[in-house]
Parts: C-alpha cells; structure tokens; sequence
C-alpha cells in the first residue's frame, strides 16, 4: 500500500506540475506556442495534401480516372489545404493580435499569489506578488526541460544456456511497468542534436511462472519446485528504483525570436542510448490456488536471494513523445544460482514533456 501511495504522489506531483506551468504560463510564451501552431498546421495540411495525392495517382494509375480529371482534382486538392491553411493561420493570428493588444491585461491576471513545482527554474517556490515588483522574465536559452516518463510492456527473461522458449516464464504473463521523471539537456551549445536525459524511475519487473511452478529458497539459492496444488497464478515480481542516464539523438527545428530562442523536437525521430543503476527495493511472490473448493491467495515477501544493486542497458527510438523501449539488466536475477538469469523487457515509453 505504501508503494501505491508514492506511486499516485509522484504521478500527481507529475501532472500537477505540467498544470501549474500551462496556467502561469507568460506573455511570451503563450505568443511562442501560437506561432509554434502556425507552424503545425502547414505540415498536417501538407501531409494531408500528399496523402490525397497519392491516392489520386494510385486511382489514375488504376485506370480509375484519366488523366485530365486527375489534373483536376489534384488543382481542387491543393486549392482546398491552401485555404485551409490561409483560414487557420487568420485565426490563429487574430489571436496573435487579441494578445498583443491586451498584453497588460494578460500580465496583471497572473500577477498575485503563485506557485512554482519543478518550474522553470526546478526550485520550488510561494510567491505573494505584487504589482509594483512583479515582472515575468522569459529565459533566452533554455536547455533544460524536465518530463514524466511511463513505460509498459512484456517481461522475460535471458537464461544461460536457454532459449526464450524455453523459459520457465508465460511471454504474455511476465509484464513491466515504470514511472519516473526524467531531465533533458542540450549538451551543445549551438546545436541541439545530441541531449543527455537523466532522472530516477521506479521499475516494476513481473515474471509469471508457467507448469505450475513456484520459487523456494534453499540456502544460498533459489530453485523452481513443483505445487502440490494446482496453481491458477504464480508471479514474481521485483520492484527497482533507478537512475537512468541515456544521450539522446536526433533532429530539432530552431526557433528564434527577438529576445530568446528554442529548439524544438516536437514531432521529431528520436534515438536515445544507455543505462541505469539502482536499488531493489522489494521482491514478493504471488501465488493463487484452489484448496478445498476455497479460493486461497498467498504473498511471500522475501529477498529469494534476489541481487540488491540493479545496473543494466536501455535503448529506445521514438517519434513524438511515444518510443519503442528496450531495457535489459546486467546484474543476474538471483545472487548465487549456478545458472544465469537476466531480466529483459521490451514495450513502450512515453515521454509527456
């Protein structure tokens, strides 16, 4: 229950955090994200464009239409994204304008009692502004960016002398789970095309076990033995804190205004590489049966001579905030077991800057 509790707390300290920003968010930075969107609505009607092209020239290669009509209706495509995008772009700088006029007004509403979590500057701070010294700063250059991060997917594990299928494990049983925060700075300082990407996560690492098997400690080390009963469920699970540190990759869009400049990797290819270390903090089995016609659940909480220091490889490639994420531990899963096993998990991950 304890776990639960910190779990929900880092979470909601997460999107409590990404809330408070997005409502003390400045003047100038609300006139970035519009011009940001200006942007964003040329690219998707540009792609939009070429998807119906495409499928305009598949039609016409498919003796569908001829080619005149193709002619047409290509001319009644681009002629639709283009006011399309000329409409959008009016809206967005009516706002544009709507904001300048009322710039004062826009600063005096968020001016008055503020707080600031893992804000802009990572301190916290409660400020009782008032009106005569309060005045925002926009940051020139920022490097640092701060994110949650969440991650889900299957778990298995590499076993000396084994294949995956051969393990002990059910493939759609054995689950992962992770939650941290993680930082993101450029290393460069006119470039932006490698970041280094740090924080702590907490790991969940399941492992259900197949053909009725259990785990019991005998001495220094951990063996599978058989249930005298039939088994509906045995799972281990270990639950890590780390510290991952990964150098990330990949392309970023510059944008640069009067008094600052960003760099940006919204809707960018991302390749991010390296590691983690941590601490076990917890291994329990779980195990469900039937015994007398009663449906009977037990939970070991003990150390099954599981290794205490976590370390191990990482990988993910990502479009966006969404990436395909691979971890893999170095240290074995038990300390003193003639045979090897590894921890491995493939799945998800995503990045919510």
């Amino acid at each position: 229950m304890t776990r639960i509790i910190l779990i929900a707390m880092l979470a909601t300290v997460g999107f409590f955090t990404q809330n408070v920003n997005a409502q003390k968010e400045s003047f100038k930075e609300k006139i970035e994200s519009l011009e940001e969107q200006k942007e964003q609505v040329v690219q998707q009607e540009r792609a939009k464009l070429k998807e119906e092209v495409e499928k305009i020239i598949q039609q016409q290669e498919a003796g569908e239409i001829t080619n005149a009509q193709a002619e047409v209706l290509k001319r009644d495509a681009a002629d639709k994204r283009a006011r399309n995008i000329e409409d959008q772009l009016a809206i967005i700088d009516s706002q544009i304008d709507l904001y300048k006029r009322n710039q004062k007004d826009f600063e005096e509403e968020d001016s008055g009692l503020s707080i600031h979590i893992f804000g802009k500057n990572k301190t916290f701070r409660w400020n009782d502004y008032d009106d005569n010294d309060y005045e925002k700063t926009v940051v020139y250059d920022r490097k640092t960016y701060s994110q949650l991060v969440v991650a889900i997917g299957l778990n298995n594990a590499i076993i000396e002398g084994e294949s995956l299928e051969d393990s002990p494990y059910k493939i759609g049983g054995s689950r992962f789970f992770e939650l941290g925060w993680a930082w993101k700075t450029r290393v460069f300082e006119n470039s932006n095309w490698l970041r280094v990407k740090y924080g702590f996560s907490f790991q969940f690492n399941g492992l259900k076990l197949d053909d009725n098997k259990y785990y019991v400690e005998q001495g220094d080390q951990t063996v599978l033995t058989t249930y005298p009963l039939h088994l509906d469920k045995a799972k281990l699970r270990m639950d890590h804190l780390v510290f991952p540190l990964h150098f990330e990759i990949g392309p970023s869009k510059k944008i640069e205004k009067e008094d600052y400049f960003r760099y940006s990797t919204i809707n960018k290819f991302k390749f991010g590489f390296g590691g983690y270390a941590g601490l076990n903090l917890l291994t329990i089995q779980k195990l469900k049966y039937e015994e007398n016609g009663s449906d009977k659940k037990d939970k070991f909480k003990t150390n099954y001579n599981t290794n205490n220091f976590i370390y191990g490889l990482s990988t993910y490639v990502a479009w966006g905030s969404t990436a395909l994420y691979v971890k893999y531990d170095l240290n074995t899963i038990f300390k003193d077991n003639p045979t090897e096993q590894r921890n491995i998990s493939v799945g998800l991950r995503f990045d919510m800057e």
